[in-house]
């Protein structure tokens, strides 16, 4: 007994002393690429792309149905996770990406291209959440934190990325970059091994009480407030860049501009973040998105609005890594991977209310206005929850 007793202890710690080669941590962070590409790459040919499957009169659709299927498909992407464990899931889903993201290019027809688009954001569910999962088991403390922010970032620098190469590709073989999924499986297989380590306090806290849903309400509320904020502008820019006289070359430009600034944000945000602490660092960043859509609102010249896309860019940065690290800190390891789905929902929902901010009239400056307001309003929210709860422990 006493032997295994012993021979276990040395298993355990062999195993959580285990790093990630640097192609598997490559390929964590090349993973997290694909949950902006899944819009992003047929937005540069969106009429060609829509006219070839014959789905002209809804195309806009073929970007914001992903989003929806994300919503609602991630819970059982996260139960999914938990059961099967965030490997296998990962791994089926880069499989069901690359399938369902290319084929959808023999599709035609309004029903057929529609339920793949809403299928294939379901899978960017589990994709995303599972990528998640497996940088939480292999990384711990500060290294985790760290290795989300650069999740973060890969997430934005894919949006850069995918924006270019799918542009280049969009009157050729639009459905291709697809198919990067599968050469992501691959790699998985080969630089990432099956079994990773578990950290000792969570193998040994199993029959402790699982962080469920509800522990986690002002996490997912961060989370779909940040992504309405940050698409609102997203979605309203074209139009008012427009009245400044851009063409489309250039807005793609300016938009890929705060993708940047978002990258560098994400580089800075742990360490701002240990100087804050994570609740005033989700206060600052709602201030930054109300001032970024407060100077769109106002902005009369393109040197004001470049001001506007640095502060939106930062604010992103400063909040969606950090909440994919407060969702993993505070989720048992048994259901993290379900907790993380929530995330993803919670991300997705805020995109995906977004898309019917077009169909409003006007250029769209009382949005702006709107979405500073409630900017303003989430950033005291967060900022009371830290100081009661600073108040509670000094009690």
């Amino acid at each position: 007994m006493t032997t295994s007793t012993s021979r276990d202890i040395a298993q355990d710690t062999r195993d959580t002393s285990r790093s990630l080669s640097g192609g598997g941590r490559f390929t964590l962070l090349a993973v997290a690429c694909l949950t902006i590409m899944v819009g992003t790459v047929v937005a540069p040919g969106l009429l060609n792309i829509a006219a070839a499957l014959q789905v002209e009169s809804h195309a806009s659709w073929l970007i914001t149905l992903p989003s929806l299927g994300a919503v609602l498909f991630a819970p059982i992407a996260g139960r999914m996770i938990d059961r099967l464990g965030a490997y296998r899931a990962l791994t089926g889903g880069l499989f069901l990406y690359g399938l369902l993201g290319a084929g959808g290019a023999l599709l035609e027809g309004t029903v057929a291209v529609f339920a793949d688009r809403i299928l294939l954001g379901g899978v960017t569910a589990v994709v995303m959440a599972g990528g998640t999962t497996l940088i939480s088991e292999w990384y711990h403390g500060h290294a985790r934190l760290k290795m989300i922010a650069q999740q973060g970032m890969s997430i934005e620098l894919g949006g850069v990325i995918f924006l270019f190469v799918s542009g280049v590709l969009a009157g050729i073989a639009w459905q291709l970059p697809f198919l990067l999924a599968w050469l992501l499986l691959a790699m998985l297989w080969m630089m990432v091994p099956r079994q990773s380590p578990a950290a000792p306090d969570e193998t040994a806290g199993k029959s402790g009480q699982p962080v469920l849903f509800a522990s986690l309400t002002s996490v997912y509320l961060a989370a779909a407030m940040a992504m309405t904020l940050f698409f609102t502008a997203i979605v309203m820019l074209p139009k008012r860049l427009n009245l400044l006289g851009l063409n489309e070359a250039s807005t793609g430009i300016f938009l890929a501009a705060i993708s940047m600034v978002a990258v560098v944000a994400a580089m800075w945000m742990p360490k701002v973040s240990r100087t804050l602490r994570e609740m005033p660092t989700l206060a600052l960043a709602f201030v930054l998105y109300a001032a970024s859509l407060f100077v769109f609102q106002q902005a009369e010249n393109m040197g004001v609005m470049s001001a506007g896309a640095v502060l939106a860019g930062m604010g992103f940065g400063f909040s969606i890594p950090l909440l994919n690290h407060m969702t993993v800190e505070r989720s048992h390891a048994l259901v993290r991977g379900r907790n993380l789905a929530y995330l993803t929902m919670a991300i997705f929902l805020g995109q995906f209310l977004t898309t019917f901010l077009e169909f409003l009239p006007g250029d769209g400056r009382h949005v702006f206005g709107f979405g500073a307001v409630l900017g303003l309003i989430f950033a005291a929210l967060y900022l009371g929850i830290h100081l009661l709860k600073r108040d509670n422990r000094g009690a």
